[in-house]
């Protein structure tokens, strides 16, 4: 399902058989205008998605837009202003904050943790723990807020979790049927191991064949450690329990990369809100 069919599939949702209060309230025929007002401070997201909202609502809206999308806002600044029929600004009222608020909140977090990891070469990187249909959107965020995105899905990558070395029968024939299947079928695509302890990290460094190993809920100590066996040798990347308090520590390690999965699914939306400009 592409964005136009989630706009479309969510304005459904919400309308149902009709505005009714706006039905009762407002004549028809009146136009007016709204301006959204942000609230908190952070980094601003999904101004194109608040453009097709009000697109799809009614093609006769007009939104004119203040700020771009990856700019610092601040309580009181305005990003845009949308002019048109008030039914239908009120209709896309809810579906455009629902979306920019969140939106705005990834990329708020996900910029709070680049900022914090300043002076270390690690990325900041999201995970699959996205909203289900929303990933395109919410992984957008992450970029705009500085980060870098793992994997879209599936699709892209090869990850070996914990749960596929169990089923595999261990990490030397998970490997193995990896590399098996992609020389079958002419893929290319690069492979990412999990590893739960060094036992299981010093059978990747001595099987290889894979570009990048995750090394899953170690300590900073421990990570220390493991970056010490690995001498460079493969692409590292922490993840598990790292949070704003700790990630500095670990991106002093010197890891190449940082997983952070609570930049998708424990978020706090950025405060704003859309408001009638009075004649």
């Amino acid at each position: 399902m592409n964005l136009d069919e989630i706009i479309t599939s969510a304005i459904a949702e919400d309308e149902g058989d009709g505005d009714h209060t706006t039905k009762s309230t407002i004549p028809p025929s009146a136009e007016g205008q709204a301006k959204l007002i942000i609230k908190a401070a952070g980094i601003l997201c999904g101004m194109k998605v608040a453009e097709k909202v009000f697109f799809h609502v009614d093609r006769e809206l007009v939104m004119s837009p203040f700020l771009n999308d990856g700019a610092k806002v601040k309580k009181g600044d305005v990003a845009f202003q949308v002019s048109g029929k008030v039914s239908s600004i009120l209709l896309a009222e809810r579906l455009v904050l629902n979306f920019m608020q969140r939106m705005s909140g990834i990329a708020t977090a996900t910029s709070r943790l680049v900022r914090l990891t300043a002076g270390f070469h690690a990325k900041i990187l999201d995970t699959r723990k996205t909203t289900p249909l929303l990933r395109e959107l919410e992984k957008y965020a992450v970029r705009t807020g500085g980060g870098m995105n793992h994997r879209m899905g599936l699709y892209d990558m090869i990850m070996i979790k914990d749960n596929h070395v169990d089923y595999a029968g261990g990490i030397a024939k998970a490997i193995d049927e990896v590399q098996r299947y992609l020389k079958e079928n002419s893929k290319s695509l690069k492979v990412e191991i999990e590893v739960r302890n060094f036992t299981e990290l010093q059978q990747v460094i001595d099987h290889g064949q894979v570009d990048r190993v995750m090394l899953d809920n170690f300590s900073v100590q421990d990570l220390k450690k493991a970056l010490g066996m690995i001498a460079g040798s493969i692409e590292t990347e922490a993840s598990g329990g790292i949070d704003e308090n700790n990630i500095r520590d670990y991106a002093s390690t010197g890891v190449d990369f940082i997983s952070v999965g609570a930049l998708t699914h424990h978020i706090q939306s950025l405060d704003m809100s859309l408001k009638a400009v009075r004649k």
